[in-house]
């Protein structure tokens, strides 16, 4: 038998990708506006985000509930 997978969105997409298209679609700037933390505000890099992301779960939520939003309606600005 085979255990079925939860109905999860970001079954498979790592958090460098989610990041990566965050910043594509909206840019360091309003992605730091969006979700005020200094790793997004302050000499903002993707591989220090990602340190900061992984090391913090409230902050990872934000950047994921965010980039679902993002894929849901693509044209939301």
């Amino acid at each position: 038998m085979s255990q079925q997978q939860p109905n999860d969105p970001l079954h498979g997409i790592t958090l460098e990708k989610i990041v990566n298209s965050l910043v594509e679609h909206y840019g360091w700037a309003d992605l730091g506006e969006r979700i005020n933390i200094r790793c997004f505000n302050s000499d903002p890099s993707v591989k220090s985000s990602l340190k900061f992301l992984r090391k913090t779960p409230w902050a990872r939520k934000k950047v994921e509930d965010l980039y679902i939003a993002t894929q849901k309606n693509p044209y939301r600005s």
